[in-house]
Formats: structure tokens, C-alpha cells, sequence
């Protein structure tokens, strides 16, 4: 051991289910709390929604860091234990503090809110993740809608970010006293995208209208959900002080830095993976389907084929075989070339995919399957997605196949 001149608590590792642990949960919050209380030029932003809150997160961050230090959580570091850590990772030349806010109940956002108070709150949207904890959408508004209510006064500084096009975000406008900025693509968004357009690797193209002047801005992340992301970032980055002109540099110039989150890769021979693997609800399926067809669409004079690859979609409960069977039609109507499902909990969205003319869709028992299936019928030039919910394990799919194509660099593919 060694001293350290810091409010510090030193404690053995507990276990889930350790009635100790929620003690060293409170006590870790408690001394989050006297850290972020006692820094008076610290701006905290707090980020949550069903999806999208890695990603805006990173986009925020990445707008505040040349303005003044700023600390954000790896990855989705964003319960009761990497929330306050993050937290601590503060220090007096802090000026910018960036936090998403996960809730697996209710409660559990206010009680992130009452570790490190933000000052700006921004909702992404409301949808089906978690779905089988909440057992309704107007239960996931009411949680993610605890952020909002949390925020100071608009005298005070407090400023709501709400995603005007999402019915049940903009709603929350009625439970908060800070003042509210909304962003989105309606015409009364006060941070607002339009002309959006995906380029031929599915990457957004769209002009952003902001109260302090218009710009056209290119992302370099793939798929049409980051738009969304995007005039977050920009609305907190202009109440933050950040110059017009630098969020819209700062936009273009920003790449995803958290894994697994739409992160294509190209082979030597051609072959993009697109690996998508950290999470899953139906929403942000949706919206990767809608980038694949983009993606494989720009390549059809090169006999591009397009695969999904995708697996189970959890923490649905019982809305879990029909919003399986949802993303199933989808698939099938999407026009994507092969459809691998992995895992029998994924056996909905097959079946639904065969019963809406997919033209060929195949289910695999797991990880293995699917690689060893993939590594046979894969060919140069192709497209393949890969996605579903953190358990399955999607991401060694994606990683197989970017070993293959390098083993058949080095060795020679022997045709």
C-alpha cells in the first residue's frame, strides 16, 4: 500500500449478490459526490436514451476536449460502479465532465444524477431496450425522463437537450425547469439536420441549422442514426461555448472510438465487415440493416452481396419473439443477399424471414457455425454486418472473418 494524498477507499472485491456490495456502491457514490461538489468550474453533462448514448457520449467529449480538459467513461462504463469512477477521475484542471446514464428500473437514472449532478441533460430517444425490465415504452420514458427532472434551473444554468422527434423525449420538456433545447430533423428543432443524405459507405452527409449559422457537415460514422448523435453533440458542445465554426470542424473530424460500434473494417481482398456487435434492441438493428443496404447498394456493379448476420436481441422478455419477427420481415424486405441467424433464441427472426420471401436465410446453432459457414461462402468483394446483443458474442464472428482474409493475404487463397 502506499499513501495518497486524495480522498481514497480501499476495498476487496464483492461479488454480485454480496449484500456488502451495495455498501461499497454507496460509499464509492458518497466520495464520487464530495469530489464533483468541491469543483466549481466543472460542467457535467449527463447522456442517456435506449441507444445511442455510447457513441453521443464520444461525439461530446470529442467536440469539449480542445476547449478545456475534459473526462469521459470508456466504452459504456455507465452503471452504479463506472459512473462514479469515471466521476473520480476528475481533478481541479476538470472543466468538462461527460457521462452516460444507463437504468436497468426505475430510479436508477436519478440516483446517477444524485452521484454527479449535470448541468446539461441530454435524452437521445425512447425504445425497446430493456423492454422486458420496464415492460413498457411509457416506463422507459419515465426512467430515462429522471435526468431531466434532476437538472437545475434554467436560472441556474441547467439546460435540457431533447430529441424534438421523438414524441416521448420532447414530452419531457413538461418535467424539467431547466431550460430546454431540442434538436432533430422537424422543422422547429432548435439544432437542427437537413438534407440528409448517406454516401456510398453508408456515412451521413446533412446540413446542420443552428440559431448561430448553417454549414454542411460530412461524419465519418457509418449509418443515419448519426445524425441523431450528431446535433446532441453540437447542441451541448454550443451551450458549453464551444465557436460555431469549431463543432462543425470538430463534427467532420471526429472517428467512433468505442469498439464494436459500427466498425467496418476491409479485408485485403475486399471483403467489409461491419461489426456492430456490442449491443442490440430493435431500433439500432434497424437502423444497421438500413446502413447495409446503403453500403452494398454503392457496390452492385461490383457484384457486391450483402450478409446480416445477427443474433439474439435481449432483455425483451415477452415482447421478445415478436420484435424478432419484426427485424426478420425487415431483413427479408430489406433486400439483404444471405441472412445468417445465430442461436436458437434468434429462431423468430429466421423463421419470419423465410415466411416473407427471404430469399436465403439460414440458422446456426452458434459463434462457431456461423464462422465456419461464413468462411466457406464469403467471397471477394462482399458485405458483412454483424450484430446482436453483447452476450452472444457477435464480435468473434467479425474477428474470424478478418483473420481469414489476412491468413488468404499471406498464404495465397489457392484458387
Amino acid at each position: 500500500a502506499r499513501e495518497v494524498d486524495a480522498p481514497a477507499v480501499l476495498a476487496r472485491p464483492v461479488p454480485a449478490g454480496d449484500p456488502a456490495r451495495s455498501y461499497v456502491l454507496a460509499a464509492l457514490a458518497a466520495l464520487a459526490r464530495s469530489v464533483i461538489d468541491v469543483l466549481p468550474d466543472l460542467t457535467v453533462i449527463g447522456i442517456t436514451g435506449s441507444s445511442g448514448k455510447t457513441s453521443t457520449k464520444d461525439l461530446v467529449a470529442a467536440l469539449l476536449a480542445p476547449s478545456g480538459p475534459t473526462v469521459a467513461p470508456p466504452g459504456s462504463f455507465n452503471n452504479e460502479l463506472g459512473h462514479p469512477w469515471t466521476a473520480l477521475r476528475c481533478d481541479g484542471a476538470t472543466r468538462h465532465l461527460v457521462l452516460e446514464l444507463s437504468a436497468r428500473g426505475p430510479g436508477h437514472v436519478a440516483a446517477l444524477c444524485a452521484t454527479a449532478p449535470p448541468r446539461i441533460g441530454v435524452v437521445l430517444n425512447v425504445g425497446s431496450a430493456h423492454l422486458g425490465e420496464f415492460g413498457s415504452r411509457a416506463a422507459i420514458a419515465a426512467a430515462k425522463g429522471e435526468l431531466v427532472a434532476a437538472l437545475p434551473h434554467a436560472a441556474s444554468g441547467g439546460v435540457a437537450v431533447l430529441n424534438a422527434d421523438d414524441p416521448a423525449v420532447a414530452a419531457m420538456a413538461t418535467r424539467t425547469a431547466a431550460r430546454v433545447v431540442t434538436v432533430g430533423r422537424c422543422h422547429g428543432a432548435d439544432v437542427r439536420a437537413a438534407a440528409v443524405t448517406l454516401d456510398a459507405a453508408g456515412r451521413p452527409r446533412f446540413r446542420l441549422l443552428t440559431p448561430l449559422g448553417a454549414v454542411a457537415v460530412a461524419l465519418r460514422g457509418h449509418g443515419e442514426h448519426w445524425v441523431g448523435n450528431a446535433l446532441a453533440a453540437a447542441a451541448v458542445a454550443l451551450e458549453c461555448g464551444v465557436g460555431f465554426d469549431a463543432v462543425a470542424a470538430g463534427l467532420a473530424a471526429a472517428v467512433p472510438t468505442s469498439r464494436w460500434r459500427m466498425e467496418v473494417s476491409d479485408r485485403p481482398d475486399g471483403v467489409r465487415v461491419v461489426n456492430d456487435a456490442y449491443n442490440a434492441n430493435p431500433e439500432s438493428v434497424r437502423a444497421a440493416l438500413g446502413a447495409l443496404r446503403r453500403m452494398s447498394a454503392a457496390g452492385t456493379s461490383r457484384g457486391r452481396r450483402s450478409w446480416a448476420v445477427l443474433g439474439e436481441m435481449g432483455e425483451l422478455g415477452d415482447f421478445a419473439p415478436a420484435a424478432h419477427a419484426e427485424i426478420g420481415r425487415l431483413a427479408a424486405e430489406s433486400g439483404v443477399d444471405h441472412l445468417v441467424v445465430v442461436g436458437e433464441g434468434a429462431r423468430p427472426l429466421h423463421d419470419a424471414a423465410l415466411s416473407a420471401g427471404s430469399r436465403d436465410s439460414v440458422l446456426v446453432a452458434d459463434v462457431r457455425a456461423a464462422v465456419a459457414l461464413l468462411s466457406e461462402a464469403v467471397r471477394p468483394g462482399d458485405i458483412v454486418l454483424v450484430k446482436a446483443s453483447r452476450a452472444v458474442g457477435l464480435e468473434r464472428v467479425a474477428q474470424a472473418l478478418l483473420d481469414v482474409g489476412t491468413d488468404r493475404a499471406e498464404h495465397g487463397s489457392g484458387s
